[in-house]
Parts: structure tokens; C-alpha cells; sequence
């Protein structure tokens, strides 16, 4: 079942620019939105918030369980 959105005929204009000769504007949105989802994960696994180099980690580890 199908469904209807409103946007302006700039947006759809923009959509267009980014399909393939015989994509539906279903096929279009479905490929960008796959696209984002990829780009969003790549972003949180590479995010280095609050991450140190190995050197600094293994000496913590060392110092907090010495022998």
C-alpha cells in the first residue's frame, strides 16, 4: 500500500537529481536512506570520543590490577 507526501517541487526536484534512469522516487529515497544509515555507523564506530592510544590503556590496566 502506497502513500502519499507532500514536498516542495524544489525537494523532488533535488530527489530526482539523484536517481538512475527507471527509479521510482520509492527507489531513490529507499537507496539514500540506506546510505545515511551506513554513514550514521560508520560515524559511531569511528567516533574516538573518549578513547585513549593502547600504550595509555595497557598501562592503566597494569596499574589498576598489579600483582
Amino acid at each position: 500500500m502506497n502513500t502519499t507526501i507532500a514536498i516542495s517541487p524544489g525537494i523532488r526536484d533535488q530527489i530526482k537529481e539523484f536517481g538512475n534512469k527507471g527509479e521510482t522516487y520509492d527507489d531513490i529515497l529507499a537507496r539514500l536512506l540506506s546510505s545515511a544509515k551506513q554513514r550514521q555507523l560508520q560515524e559511531l564506530l569511528m567516533d574516538e570520543t573518549n578513547c585513549v592510544p593502547i600504550d595509555e590503556a595497557i598501562a592503566r590496566a597494569k596499574k589498576k590490577w598489579q600483582k
